[in-house]
């Protein structure tokens, strides 16, 4: 009898065991937000918009044209007076502390943006259309390189602005000068789309062919990006190691890509795998 009911516990027990594993089984495969590097501020809304001030040229990211994915872009002689309307996206934590267009290390927490064709560094007041907030940030990288998409923001501006969520917002964007203290534009939104688009861009040759999805201090943690595309579909993946000053880098890319087309169909692709913010490799 004592071995019956020895035998009857032991079996409720792994019972009750295999219950607690089932309500505590593995979160199912998909899309992971891309962790923040350690160190982030507490309170990203603290952080000052950028101050407009008198600065030189880059001596690096101003060349008279560049090319990225097949297509070739001139950078402006002047940005005075100009405003544009478009998608804005975001760049974070897979750049941080990357080498931006200008030579400066990107600094996610910074009121930072890159455009492909005003000088830098310039200034400009960003307005999301589609809740009025407004910041200002100072330009010293280029890109985005996606449709019509107009200005790529520093997670910092994006959180800002209310767009990390969703990843892109409508926006006004208008450069500004030192002392230049003029209003927000008014929120409402241009009814037409044909205004928001970017002038097109003439297609010869390329240069940047990669899109790098994350930047780590660790190959181990490369390695896991790189299988985190690979459980998504993607496998036309690779990891790079750099070296930035004393820092040893793995780059995580994905390509390489012909042409424009191609490289967007991949951004998007890698947005619904969780990573929002893949853009062109820097050599």
């Amino acid at each position: 009898m004592m071995t019956r009911r020895l035998v009857l516990l032991l079996t409720l027990f792994a019972l009750l065991l295999q219950g607690c594993s089932l309500l505590r089984r593995a979160p199912e495969p998909g899309a992971k937000p891309a962790s923040l590097p350690k160190g982030a501020p507490r309170n990203l809304d603290a952080i000052p918009d950028a101050v407009p001030r008198k600065e030189p040229r880059s001596r690096y990211g101003n060349p008279e044209t560049y090319e990225v994915f097949g297509r070739t872009y001139r950078v402006k002689r002047s940005a005075k007076g100009h405003v544009e309307r478009g998608i804005a996206s975001w760049y974070g934590p897979g750049f941080h502390a990357e080498r931006t267009s200008s030579g400066e290390p990107y600094d996610m927490y910074a009121m930072t943006a890159a455009h492909k064709t005003l000088p830098i560094p310039v200034y400009a007041r960003v307005t999301n259309l589609e809740n009025g907030r407004s910041v200002v940030v100072r330009i010293n990288d280029r890109g985005p390189f996606v449709g019509d998409r107009i200005i790529d923001l520093s997670y910092t501006a994006a959180h800002k602005l209310d767009m990390t969520r969703k990843g892109t917002a409508l926006v006004e964007m208008r450069v500004i000068e030192p002392g230049d203290d003029s209003p927000p534009p008014a929120v409402p939104r241009p009814t037409t789309t044909a205004s928001t688009r970017p002038a097109p861009s003439s297609e010869i040759g390329v240069s940047s062919r990669f899109l790098q999805t994350g930047s780590f201090s660790a190959r181990a943690n490369a390695e896991a990006m790189r299988q985190q595309l690979a459980d998504s579909g993607i496998r036309n993946t690779l990891v790079r190691e750099a070296q930035i000053g004393d820092r040893t880098v793995f780059r995580v890319q994905v390509g390489p890509f012909d042409g424009a087309l191609e490289a967007e169909d991949m951004i998007e692709r890698l947005r619904i795998a969780g990573i929002p913010d893949a853009r062109p490799a820097h050599d």
